[in-house]
């Protein structure tokens, strides 16, 4: 009897947890071959899953386009292509557990997508931000006064020495 109550418990505890909604974030690269203007389209498709199924958007990052780390390959049309670039970008919002099912099922159908990460988050920004501290002036007390040179008053000089020397040079 007992461990049938627990199992009741359990069922509903998942049942709720289902029900609720939780903030996710996906993060999808869209294949270079689309053109910058069918971008919008692109993610408009990624936004409508989310909102027929009862999300909510907390945040966006719209597709920009960069270079991959690696290559990566997906199926099209009976044979594998290869991309080494791609158009990044990502949405964090609120949705229940269904949604996230539905929107992993329909980002794996779309060849637009050549790839796709669904996570729970938080709702907070988490992205680290740069701190910077303020700045002091500094005043610098030791500056480097300018040196004067003596000059050297050189001793005459005979052509006979002069040859001597440069004929010792050139036979070394």
């Amino acid at each position: 009897m007992a461990k049938a109550k627990a199992g009741a418990i359990e069922t509903q505890d998942v049942a709720q947890e289902a029900a609720e909604s939780r903030i996710y974030e996906v993060g999808y690269h869209i294949i270079p071959t689309v053109k910058e203007e069918n971008l919008d389209a692109v993610v408009g498709k990624v936004r409508s899953i989310i909102e027929k199924a009862g999300g909510s958007f907390i945040a966006e990052g719209a597709p920009v386009a960069m270079k991959l780390s690696y290559p990566m390959s997906i199926r099209e049309n009976e044979r594998h292509t290869e991309y080494d670039h791609s158009f990044f970008g990502w949405l964090k919002f609120e949705a229940p557990a269904e949604a996230v099912l539905a929107l992993e099922k329909a980002l794996k159908a779309d060849m637009q997508i050549l790839r796709h990460i669904v996570f729970r988050t938080v709702r907070e920004e988490t992205r680290a931000r740069l701190k910077l501290g303020t700045l002091r002036e500094v005043r610098r007390t030791d500056t480097i006064k300018p040196v004067r040179r003596v000059e050297e008053v050189a001793a005459p000089v005979s052509e006979v020495d002069l040859d001597k020397a440069l004929e010792e040079l050139t036979t070394d």
